[in-house]
């Protein structure tokens, strides 16, 4: 089968790979779809902590079943099914609190083992969900939105609080959407004007503000003074998140949804004088999922426009560069195995 490897930063190579043949509680999935996130992008730069190389990634990917045996998920040869990127081991301190996407032995999919840019995996039948309702381009970038879900719910979001997320990527803007289908008032803050009239059109949110315009002064005019109950930062940039402090309101929650490849510093005093509460979120779970495809399947989500980019896997590799131009507008890119 061909087989996409990122054998160091900066160098994919196409290989002919076994098959894999699935053992005794897995299914094996042919891929037809797989998004490619911040995440592929900052591990081909070399960017990506808990990264080593080679390694396969991909760990946005639907398909369909080819093989599988008796389960009790109500999965069938043929059906259409996400494959969850979260290898978690069931039995550790947070897996037994139901919070298994921070599993104390997790392993990712596309990032700690190979993932999805091949033809076909065999994964724990544990790890499909069945997507139906869903085209295969949605059930691709379905975990990608279930990250901005679980932020949001990491948040406690209560109607009618004003919201600030940074970073208008895709993380960012499903960060916002579930932000406003919680009843938030959501401020959209990027540098980029482009993405931030998207915001307008896609969430839509209700106000927008140029990261390059005093944005301290513009968000708590929009406030009244008061500034934001809630940042989250989906910008996985250190300069971004250490600034993110400034923006929270005084009893306020400030929530890392990025992830950087560094350490963090931000000033105690300001920290202290809030009393303000600094919460991480991490991947997602089972409830996630479930949420997104929800509100995919009753068309709350514009996942057409989401989607910016396509291209067949025969030519990712010669288009992946691209992607990390911004002025190639890329919001979501889909690779296509069919």
């Amino acid at each position: 089968m061909k087989t996409i490897i990122c054998e160091e930063p900066n160098r994919f190579v196409m290989k002919d790979t076994e098959k894999p043949v699935p053992h005794e509680g897995e299914a094996l999935v042919r891929i037809k779809r797989i998004g490619i996130c911040g995440t592929d992008l900052h591990a081909y730069k070399g960017n990506q902590p808990y990264f080593t190389y080679p390694r396969i990634l991909g760990h946005e990917m639907s398909g369909e079943i080819i093989e599988i045996g008796a389960n009790e998920m109500g999965l069938s040869r043929g059906d259409l099914v996400i494959v969850s990127p979260y290898r978690y081991c069931g039995t550790c301190i947070a897996c037994q609190q139901g919070k298994t996407n921070c599993c104390t032995k997790l392993q990712l999919l596309g990032v700690h083992e190979d993932g999805g840019m091949r033809e076909y995996i065999a994964v724990p039948t544990s790890l499909l969900i069945k997507a139906d309702g869903l085209t295969p381009e949605q059930a691709a970038i379905t975990e990608c939105l279930c990250i901005g879900a679980h932020a949001v719910r990491r948040a406690g979001i209560v109607p009618g609080e004003y919201v600030l997320v940074i970073g208008a990527g895709p993380i960012g803007l499903g960060v916002m959407k579930f932000a406003k289908l919680a009843g938030a008032k959501v401020i959209a803050l990027d540098i980029n004007e482009e993405r931030l009239a998207y915001c307008r059109q896609w969430v839509p949110v209700d106000e927008t503000v140029n990261a390059k315009n005093n944005p301290l002064q513009a968000i708590e005019e929009i406030t009244q003074g008061n500034m934001p109950t809630v940042v989250l930062d989906a910008t996985g940039n250190v300069a971004s998140m250490e600034s993110a402090p400034q923006y929270v309101a005084h009893t306020g929650r400030l929530i890392y949804v990025g992830l950087v490849k560094s350490k963090i510093a931000f000033d105690d005093p300001d920290f202290h004088r809030k009393e303000m509460s600094i919460l991480s979120s991490r991947n997602a779970t089972l409830e996630d999922f479930e949420q997104v495809m929800d509100s995919i399947r009753r068309g709350v989500i514009d996942t057409d426009s989401y989607i910016t980019h396509r291209v067949d896997f025969d030519r990712m590799i010669e288009t992946y560069d691209s992607w990390l131009m911004p002025d190639t507008g890329v919001i979501k890119a889909v690779v296509n195995l069919d």
